[in-house]
């Protein structure tokens, strides 16, 4: 069974920096795509960011240029390094895998088949 975990979330003044990590095991052939998700209280789940294969990468406009979604030689390892972090950045952030990914297209929470369990990132003065 395909399984993630999230790490590194937490408090963060405004301002400041986060990075968290999301490890895929089990069954991950084929799921070419990994991808960040975040849900604030009382809003919708939002695609923040995902990567595929040859590390190509696409960004919602919220964090283009605040954020970065990279992995080093495990593919199964990959990381969301957020700065310039605002209150508005405060949500649940959730990693997620799907079979394909489209360059230049930010997939939708229902494109994803497995899901991790979400780490709290909260900016707040």
């Amino acid at each position: 069974q395909l399984q993630l975990v999230e790490s590194g979330g937490g408090w963060v003044q405004p301002g400041g920096s986060l990075r968290l990590s999301c490890v895929r095991s089990g069954g991950t052939s084929g799921y070419d795509a990994i991808g960040w998700f975040r849900q604030a209280p009382g809003k919708e789940r939002e695609a923040v960011s995902c990567i595929g294969p040859g590390n190509s990468t696409v960004y919602a406009d919220s964090v283009k240029g605040r954020f970065t979604i990279f992995r080093e030689s495990d593919k199964d390892r990959v990381y969301l390094q957020m700065n310039h972090l605002t209150p508005e950045d405060t949500a649940v952030y959730y990693c997620a895998t799907a079979r394909n990914f489209y360059l230049n297209y930010l997939m939708p929470a229902h494109w994803y088949d497995f899901w991790g369990q979400g780490t709290q990132v909260t900016v707040s003065s």
